[in-house]
């Protein structure tokens, strides 16, 4: 792993601890300024709305990029001082928010295109091969794993002592975070590829079956199923009682939790219509992303349209809301920053290789990975 900060031309060819680092001429760096909170999981929060705590306006620019091995395509979780996140070669790292400096690294056999969840001291992802792990957050040490029956690209949240992920054996797990038993499960009809939403005692889940699943998340019995038909790649989106998902097949649907009664159906009409990206939610607007190369803002209470931005690619990064700005990644390599009102382009900034994981926001530090390895971190 290599670590280039920003003016400061300083490279690292292999893992140092932070003291060998500080000990080799690194320029000294500020200290963080103060965040209101992290965001440990895929979406920031279990409720998966991609809502950051504060506003991070633009333009922002690059304070350390870190080039890894292998293609960064799942979200980063930003924790206190730390910075986790797993690439496709089966590297899961932990670096310094402040700087880049590494702090540790966990190697498994297959690829992490799941993101990283972090809570109660322990780091939780699952992998290709369909293991789940569950490591030490302060030294990268396995603490546990558990086989499923097939790969995960779901990534896990936490509910009291459990943790929640799907898998493509088509099963939601609920398992014991510190000890890696299972607790229950649920057997859907095909595979589960969205990170569990959690609300109201209750999880919501979408796969591959066409169905938004309605269960509850104490004992992991269904309370509620919407038929939709296609498949979902999307993870549920949960605020002011009501559920956002958009399917592979472009639909666009708005469920009352309490109940798990659909509120309105939007078809998308445009060229290439599909919805893999998770949504964003905020102000009274749901913000969606598509294959068809566009982000759009549709109202929460109806789902009438408000806005569209064109990009030059797929668009499979989630976006996240940063007060009253909308980030999101592109399949042409572009970081765009939008007004959420208005849709009107802000700021862009140019990686050189396409954008499939979505930004994670904390503690004024955007973090966003890309498919040729390199992580980067933007502030102001």
């Amino acid at each position: 792993m290599s670590i280039r900060r920003a003016g400061g031309g300083l490279r690292l060819a292999a893992l140092l601890v932070p003291a060998l680092l500080l000990g080799c001429g690194a320029r000294a760096q500020k200290a963080l300024p103060p965040g209101r909170s992290d965001w440990p999981v895929f979406r920031g929060t279990a409720r998966a709305t991609g809502v950051a705590a504060e506003p991070l306006p633009p333009p922002l620019r690059v304070l350390w990029r870190i080039e890894n091995p292998g293609s960064i395509e799942a979200t980063a979780a930003i924790v206190g001082d730390t910075v986790y996140f797993a690439t496709m070669r089966g590297r899961l790292r932990a670096v310094r928010l402040q700087d880049g400096a590494p702090k540790w690294e966990a190697v498994v056999r297959d690829a992490f295109s799941a993101s990283p969840c972090v809570a109660d001291g322990r780091v939780y992802i699952g992998d290709e091969s369909g293991v789940f792990h569950a490591f030490s957050a302060a030294t990268g040490k396995p603490i546990w794993r558990y086989s499923t029956g097939d790969k995960i690209v779901s990534s896990a949240v936490t509910y009291g002592r459990l943790v929640l992920f799907g898998s493509y054996d088509g099963k939601l797990y609920a398992l014991d975070g510190a000890t890696g038993k299972p607790k229950w499960s649920v057997k859907t009809d095909a595979q589960v590829n969205c990170t569990p939403c959690l609300a109201e005692d209750r999880v919501v889940i979408a796969g591959c079956d066409g169905k938004v699943r309605f269960i509850d998340a104490r004992t992991g019995k269904q309370r509620a199923v919407i038929e939709v038909g296609g498949n979902f790649g999307a993870t549920p989106a949960y605020d002011g009682g009501r559920v956002f998902i958009g399917s592979l097949g472009g639909i666009y649907l708005c469920a009352r939790m309490s109940t798990g009664k659909a509120l309105w159906r939007v078809q998308e009409r445009e060229v290439g219509a599909s919805c893999y990206a998770s949504a964003a939610v905020s102000d009274g607007l749901v913000v969606f992303a598509s294959r068809s190369r566009r982000l759009f803002a549709v109202s929460a209470a109806n789902g009438s349209g408000k806005w569209t931005f064109r990009t030059r690619g797929d668009v499979d990064s989630s976006p996240v809301v940063s007060g009253d700005t909308v980030y999101c990644g592109s399949g042409e390599g572009t970081l765009y920053a939008l007004d959420l009102r208005s849709g009107r382009e802000r700021w862009r900034f140019r990686t050189g290789a396409e954008i499939k994981a979505s930004p994670a926001i904390a503690r004024s530090r955007l973090v966003i990975g890309a498919t040729d390895g390199v992580l980067y971190c933007l502030g102001r």
